[in-house]
Parts: structure tokens; sequence; C-alpha cells
């Protein structure tokens, strides 16, 4: 089980947690490798390896800020592409359900519900 709190000899302090502003900041200066990340996480008081993590998860990332905002993704097309077809079984149904009460009323004289 992981805890919010860290112990620190005697006390217990909270967690650190660190904005979107402030990790895109450290993760550019990271990115200009002009100081080494060890400088870097003294600076901001961060440990290195998150530095690292932040970086990783930047670039991961980078190709989707280029992405047409328009643009559906593979699920969506997808999840388009099934609708549609749900579409055309539903309306492909309610014509044979028309034919069906036609041809009952014109068999039996009276509507089938």
């Amino acid at each position: 089980m992981h805890s919010r709190y860290t112990t620190d000899g005697d006390t217990m302090k909270k967690r650190q947690s660190f904005d979107k502003a402030f990790k895109a900041k450290v993760v550019l200066e990271a990115l200009r490798e002009e100081v080494t990340l060890q400088e870097i996480a003294k600076k901001y008081e961060v440990h290195p390896n998150q530095i690292s993590l932040w970086k990783k998860l930047a670039i991961e990332n980078l190709p989707e800020l280029f992405e047409r905002p328009n643009r559906k993704s593979e699920g969506e097309r997808q999840a388009g592409e099934h609708y549609d077809e749900a579409l055309k079984t539903l309306g492909a149904m309610k014509i044979e359900n028309e034919f069906l009460k036609k041809k009952y009323k014109q068999l039996y004289g009276t509507d089938p519900f």
C-alpha cells in the first residue's frame, strides 16, 4: 500500500504534487540539455528520476500536439462505423416489421396488436 505521506525521521510530511505549468517548465529546461538533470533537480528541488520520467512522457506525447484537432481517433471512427451499421439494421428491421404488419392485416383482417 502506498502512502501519500513520507516519513522523515520522527515527522511526517505530505508528498509533493506539482502543477502542469511547473512540470512543463522543468521538462523544457531538461530538453534543452544546457545543464545536467542533477543541476535542474537541485534548482527545482525535484528528484532527477522524476524529471527523467516527465521528460520521457513529454517526448512520447509530442506527436499529439501536431495532430489536427478535428481528426477522429481510430476508436471514434470505428464507433461511428458501428453506429451507422446499427442504424442500417434498425431501418431494415423497421421496414420488415411494417411489411409483416401489412401482410398480417391482409391475411387476418385485423391489426396484429
